[in-house]
């Protein structure tokens, strides 16, 4: 549901089922006027009613609920207010009936000629249709993926990834002003443990006994950034000073790896506007002058010798370390430097995108959030759930104790980027996803992907076709053509799914739901799976087939931009 006080802010030719809704709601109003000035009805109050879509078709293509909730006011059993209430309604040329039923309910059954602009402007407005200005241009963040750059990206990454993707998207097509933003944990305990064991890789290929610690990262790649190094640099590293030696494993490593993420990630559809350094946090004694700020106001506090956070002053079960006696900080230092640090660059509000394992640090952000002077509700997370890989329905291994662990890499070589794209947003992210690799690759209606891409190939197909036989100039056009000869109820069904896609698209922004696009898609390709198997689109009748071409061609372009939205291509052939 739209909230209200935004209504007034949404064009009506990108709201369209919306604009309907409205216009039903000013004709109940009157009539209710109307009535009461008949004296039909005791009160001239308006109640805060709703005009809702009927789950079924039997119910109209709108409801009013109006009469139940003016009961109360009109001392009037709500059939009675509801009847009085239609028997005041002007005509419309596109309503064709109005029913009362149930305890009271108003059902609208609308003309098919209320529905054919739909298609006009879906072809006029083409890739900004669906589209509006909910956001206001509010200028929000969206940060994900923000692996540790100690490794390749695995699967659950992907899913993030696919997510933050999509959110940002999906945003920005309702009126946000987006910026996607990569945090690369670049300093820190994490970055030593990478450097430390490329250092002891090293050692071992010069023929030194090494005992590996448990702590040390195990993967293959390890190895190969320390045969690299020796490579680039060709050193003796057993005779390097062991803290110099780390220090320039760690980095050469990270920067290696981070390069290897940027690319499997840009190979999987995902760009940024920002790439942001924690280092620089530091560099730029940001982290220091957080501290020393919240210190001042006693929000930081000495314990035996380390400094703490009171977390616990804003809802966080305990205080939190930010120095440890040691003189090193933690993460949750830097992170409340970062997040302080976006606020300042003029953001209106922060998503983070984050994985399920970090729930528990939520709290402790909101507090340096809410700390800072910014209001909790302009920071948000999403918490994305695991990935569990099946292969034909059997689980796949997805690490062994020696680090070898599925990455994002393996699963785009294997699947693609658009069917591991949608099957990563076919579920709501909170909820665990199973992921099957043998679906994901067939060339068929069970594969969620290929059922959705397909409807936009098989429609350039029929257009190309119809452009071939001369019933149109050109596979593209703006306006429909007799569209009144669609009649039938699978084509009015079309229409209305069409009509929806815009409101699917605030829904999406407004609960920050990819998968409710991916679902709105799904429907979509169905219903012209259904339609299509029963009607022929090119027709002996020209006038029939011109109008369904117009349908078809709003279809396509809906997919399409549908698809934009997740991140997934449109092919105009498979």
């Amino acid at each position: 549901m739209i909230p209200r006080y935004l209504l007034q802010k949404i064009p009506l030719s990108t709201r369209i089922k919306t604009d309907m809704k409205t216009k039903i709601k000013l004709i109940v109003l009157a009539a209710a006027q109307k009535a009461f000035e008949k004296g039909l009805l005791p009160s001239d109050q308006i109640p805060d009613m709703e005009i809702e879509e009927p789950k079924h078709n039997l119910q109209g293509d709108f409801s009013s609920n109006f009469a139940m909730v003016s009961a109360g006011l009109q001392k009037m059993a709500p059939r009675k207010i509801a009847e009085n209430i239609v028997s005041n309604i002007e005509p419309q040329d596109y309503i064709e009936k109005i029913e009362v039923a149930g305890p009271g309910f108003i059902n609208f059954f609308l003309s098919n000629c209320a529905w054919y602009p739909v298609v006009d402007q879906v072809l006029e407005q083409d890739k900004s249709f669906g589209a509006s200005n909910m956001g206001a241009g509010q200028k929000v963040q969206v940060e994900f993926v923000s692996a540790n750059p100690t490794g390749p990206l695995h699967v659950g990454h992907g899913r993030g990834a696919a997510v933050g993707d999509a959110v940002g998207n999906i945003l920005s097509f309702a009126g946000f002003d987006v910026q996607k933003e990569y945090y690369i944990n670049d300093s820190g305990r994490q970055i030593r443990t990478l450097g430390t064991s490329v250092w002891l890789r090293l050692l071992e290929m010069e023929g030194k006994e090494i005992i590996f610690p448990e702590d040390c990262y195990k993967g293959a790649y390890i190895k190969d950034l320390a045969r690299n190094l020796i490579e680039k640099e060709g050193k003796n590293f057993s005779n390097q000073d062991e803290e110099t030696a780390i220090s320039l494993c760690a980095k050469f490593a990270a920067d290696k790896i981070l390069g290897g993420i940027k690319s499997d990630l840009s190979e999987f559809g995902v760009t940024f506007d920002n790439w942001f350094s924690e280092q620089s946090l530091y560099d730029s004694n940001r982290v220091q002058k957080a501290i020393e700020d919240f210190t001042a106001r006693d929000l930081i506090y000495e314990e035996e010798g380390a400094l703490w956070f009171r977390t616990e002053d804003f809802g966080d079960e305990k205080n939190r370390v930010v120095v440890r006696n040691n003189g090193l900080t933690t993460y949750f230092a830097s992170d409340i430097a970062y997040h302080g640090h976006k606020y300042e660059r003029g953001f209106d509000r922060v998503i983070d995108v984050w994985g399920a394992d970090h729930h528990g640090y939520i709290k402790r952000i909101d507090a340096a959030v809410v700390a800072s002077g910014t209001k909790s509700e302009q920071f948000e997370v999403i918490l994305v759930q695991l990935v569990n890989l099946l292969r034909g329905g059997k689980p796949v291994q997805m690490s062994t104790r020696s680090g070898e662990f599925v990455t994002l890499k393996d699963i785009v070589d294997e699947v693609g980027m658009d069917a591991a794209r949608f099957m990563f947003l076919s579920r709501s992210y909170d909820s665990g996803l199973e992921f099957d690799l043998e679906l994901a690759k067939q060339k068929n209606s069970d594969n969620p992907v290929y059922y959705v891409q397909y409807v936009h190939a098989r429609i350039t197909g029929i257009l190309l076709k119809a452009r071939d036989e001369g019933l149109v100039e050109q596979i593209e056009f703006q306006k429909g053509e007799q569209l009144e000869m669609l009649t039938a109820p699978e084509e009015i069904k079309l229409i209305k799914l069409l009509a929806g896609f815009g409101e699917q698209v605030e829904k999406s922004a407004d609960t920050l739901h990819p998968h409710v696009i991916f679902t709105y898609l799904m429907s979509l390709a169905s219903a012209f799976h259904g339609y299509y198997n029963k009607y022929k689109v090119i027709t002996d009748d020209k006038a029939v087939s011109k109008a369904r071409l117009s349908l078809v061609l709003a279809v396509k372009k809906v997919i399409r931009n549908g698809l934009y939205l997740l991140g997934v291509s449109a092919p105009e052939r498979m």
